[in-house]
């Protein structure tokens, strides 16, 4: 058993029920749905034991391959971006891209670090189930307005440092379980007038440094809290069907928002919300 600081409940699930939340995690991580949410509900309505924030950090990471397989030509700019400023070229659209990654990823790794004790204990009040409840019905009626609204016709060329800024504090808010950080960034892209593709491309593309840094972070925290032979076992399992089901997750709504609206996230999140919050006042 790893240390007794950490929210390690993963250890006391099968591999079968790691395999079934590794699925749901792949999916729910890249959708704007909240991976948090259902890793939850999911498991108190099965009656299996609560996997904890750290499963939650590090199944994270098959996000991560799912981005970098899927946006492998648009990664690939990185290197574009950073010779562009040894030419002193600041006002190119992939040196502004990835800049505004950059600078949008700082407002979340202060704010991660400065709470990590309090999202990552056993028990934390913010996995409370009323606040997955709340905070999913919050977003899905944001992301219904934002919707109806804003007619986006900006693509990632048009992009400043500035929508990096805000989109980068709208990804704070993911730090709320319930929330999702692909829902607050999306709904902040839109927000800002981009269209509904680059709008998610965006999103996930900010979301690399965060979701590298946290699954990352995690993977050292469990390896000095001593987690046990079975727990890497369990979570390389969960790691590994998370990948699959992550990269299928991304393809297909990427295809869905080609041609459709976001509506029906927001509609299923506060459906998804009300239950919760249902269930819990029961």
């Amino acid at each position: 058993m790893c240390s007794i600081d950490l929210d390690c409940g993963f250890e006391n699930l099968s591999f079968f029920q790691i395999t079934i939340l590794g699925i749901l995690q792949g999916v729910t991580e890249l959708l704007p749905i909240s991976s948090t949410a259902h890793l939850r509900l999911v498991p108190d309505f099965l009656g299996w034991p609560d996997p904890g924030s750290a499963f939650s950090a590090v199944m994270q990471l098959a996000s991560f391959l799912a981005i970098i397989f899927y946006w492998k030509k648009d990664i690939s700019e990185i290197k574009g971006a950073f010779m562009d400023t040894l030419k002193g070229q600041w006002n190119t659209p992939r040196f502004r891209l990835w800049a505004s990654i950059g600078i949008g990823s700082i407002p979340i790794a202060i704010a991660g670090l400065s709470l990590r004790k309090l999202l990552n204990q056993p028990g934390s009040p913010l996995r409370q189930m009323w606040v997955l409840g709340a905070s999913s019905v919050v977003m899905g009626l944001l992301l219904i307005y934002v919707e109806k609204t804003f007619k986006g016709q900006r693509k990632l060329t048009d992009i400043t440092f500035k929508d990096g800024i805000l989109v980068g504090l709208a990804q704070v808010g993911a730090l709320i379980p319930g929330v999702s950080r692909s829902g607050s960034t999306l709904t902040a892209s839109l927000f800002l007038g981009f269209q509904r593709t680059h709008a998610a491309a965006f999103s996930f593309l900010l979301g690399i440094p965060a979701i590298l840094g946290a699954g990352a972070k995690e993977l050292l925290v469990l390896y000095q809290g001593q987690l046990s032979s079975e727990g890497w076992m369990l979570l390389g399992t969960g790691l590994f069907v998370a990948s699959i089901s992550a990269f299928l997750g991304v393809y297909l709504l990427m295809k869905f928002i080609e041609t459709q609206s976001t509506l029906i996230f927001g509609v299923y999140r506060i459906i998804l919300g009300t239950v919760i919050l249902i269930k819990t006042l029961s």
